[in-house]
C-alpha cells in the first residue's frame, strides 16, 4: 500500500493486508451496530 512517496508493507504480504481489511470491516459493523442501538434504544 503507498501514501504519498511512502510504502507500507503489512505483516503477511498481501494476504495479511486481505486479513486486516477483512478485520477492519468486521470490527466497524460491530462498532456501528453498537452506536446504533445505543442512539435508538
Amino acid at each position: 500500500m503507498r501514501f504519498g512517496n511512502m510504502e507500507v508493507r503489512p505483516l503477511g504480504g498481501g494476504a495479511g493486508c486481505l486479513m486486516m481489511m477483512i478485520l477492519f470491516s468486521v470490527l466497524a459493523s460491530v462498532v456501528g451496530t453498537v452506536l446504533l442501538n445505543l442512539l435508538f434504544d
